[in-house]
């Protein structure tokens, strides 16, 4: 079918205009795909940035918990326990909340001793990271790590510093509080 030209004339230029909005409609699907590409990267880092200080979180409540242990030190047998310590007379908090892993917005992976009590937790992506240097001290081993997996929070790698309230590196195992 023929299209409708008013003049009575046929026009060179009928198939220009199409093509320069074909054009026009590939140009913004491409800033599209890239808009959407740099939500996505910047959404992960935020997802990464969660996950060391959640993880920095879980693993300073295992250490709390292990350190006011009455009696023998232990950790755990669930992650509840951090969010209720019913140990004592007066319920203990370890933890605000029980986080959910960011990374995959499920579970999280658990860390468990030969007791089977919780020592640490990490993230089950298999996703490699996109952060790869620059961590806070007390998770330098983190560097280069080949997946969200190897990003271990376990307790024994956390201590408070009294003045500062900030996490500082410990080589040796927990050991329960001095009086």
């Amino acid at each position: 079918m023929a299209a409708f030209i008013p003049s009575g004339k046929p026009s060179g230029q009928d198939g220009f205009t199409y093509l320069g909005v074909l054009f026009l409609i590939v140009v913004i699907g491409m800033g599209l795909a890239s808009a959407g590409e740099l939500w996505a990267t910047a959404s992960r880092r935020d997802r990464e940035h969660q996950l060391l200080w959640v993880g920095t979180q879980y693993a300073q409540a295992l250490r709390s918990y292990y350190r006011s242990s009455p009696g023998v030190a232990m950790y755990p047998k669930e992650l509840a326990d951090l969010l209720q310590d019913e140990r004592f007379p007066s319920a203990r908090h370890h933890i605000r909340q029980l986080y959910p892993e960011p990374m995959t917005g499920g579970e999280w992976e658990l860390m468990r001793g030969i007791d089977g009590r919780i020592s640490g937790v990490y993230c089950p992506s298999e996703q490699k990271p996109l952060k790869q240097e620059n961590f806070p001290s007390e998770w330098s081993d983190f560097k280069g790590m080949a997946s969200y997996k190897d990003w271990q929070f376990v307790a024994e790698k956390v201590v408070l510093d009294g003045t500062e309230g900030l996490p500082k590196e410990q080589s040796t195992a927990p050991q329960a509080l001095q009086p």
